[in-house]
């Protein structure tokens, strides 16, 4: 009866398997595979030297994950006491969890055309800032990293946010009464019970603030200009613009494996804090 179960559900996820299989691993494996062949068809790693050895794309490369760990970094500070406070405290959780979700639901083109027009010369902060005399002309606030962060943040912080939540919830508020009644602080329990239990959404918040900055393109293009190419939009410009696609299929393997190497870091340090994970 049970193998009989276990067919039935088989059947269920074969179709889901074999998407998976035919129009993302084999596309994908094929891509790297021909990335250490030449046009004459032999074994070479000469791409991947030559890309290494150009000072374009350590520039680029280094660029994209400083940018990325900084926006990570810059969420899971902001996303940490919003999820404390919309899981402990919050009146309206529900509420207050739709808005934190609602700017997902609008299209990375339109919310990066929206700070463009805030942070454009004649946006709203730098004609705030001239009105009151703080600075006499206009700033740069677009088209640079800083730009780049911003909408990052704005992009990637409900992810931070509601991987938080799903751990707090699960933090029984029992811990923290035991905690002060054996005389501990509020910020005693706080460091020591809270915070490490909610280490696993932190690192599951991490993960996908870092892989989404990584990878994303429309974001970098809009609020990034041309000076200041990311992993992403090097891959467009390599295949689109120069029509190199060996080149650009180096860029997106270097890629593929960067995000694998960083989420596994995350996880090890996570595991020194909290063996448990």
């Amino acid at each position: 009866m049970i193998e009989k179960k276990t067919k039935i559900y088989w059947l269920f996820i074969l179709p889901g398997c074999l998407f998976i299989v035919f129009f993302m691993m084999i596309p994908l494996f094929s891509l790297i595979f021909k990335t250490f062949f030449d046009e004459g068809g032999s074994f070479s790693l000469e791409s991947y030297f030559s890309l290494f050895g150009s000072i374009y794309f350590q520039q680029v490369f280094w660029r994209s994950i400083r940018l990325s760990l900084l926006s990570t970094v810059v969420c899971a500070l902001l996303g940490f006491p919003t999820a404390y406070y919309i899981s402990k405290y919050s009146k309206n959780k529900g509420m207050l969890m739709a808005l934190a979700v609602f700017p997902m639901f609008t299209s990375p083109v339109i919310r990066s055309f929206s700070w463009m027009v805030i942070l454009g010369k004649k946006g709203f902060i730098n004609t705030a800032l001239v009105s009151l005399g703080i600075v006499s002309k206009p700033i740069g606030l677009l088209y640079n990293e800083f730009s780049m962060i911003v909408g990052f943040i704005q992009l990637f912080l409900p992810l931070m946010i509601l991987s938080l939540i799903g751990i707090m919830d699960n933090i029984s508020e029992d811990l923290n009464l035991a905690a002060c009644n054996l005389g501990a602080t509020k910020l005693g329990a706080f460091r020591h019970i809270v915070l490490p239990l909610s280490i696993p959404g932190l690192v599951t918040g991490s993960v996908l603030v870092f892989t989404g900055c990584l990878t994303a393109y429309t974001t970098p293009q809009l609020l990034g200009g041309t000076d200041t190419r990311v992993l992403a939009t090097m891959i467009y410009q390599q295949a689109m613009s120069l029509g190199d696609w060996t080149q650009a299929s180096v860029v997106a393997v270097v890629m593929i494996v960067v995000t694998i190497l960083v989420s596994s870091v995350i996880n090890g340090i996570s595991r020194k804090f909290n063996p448990t994970i």
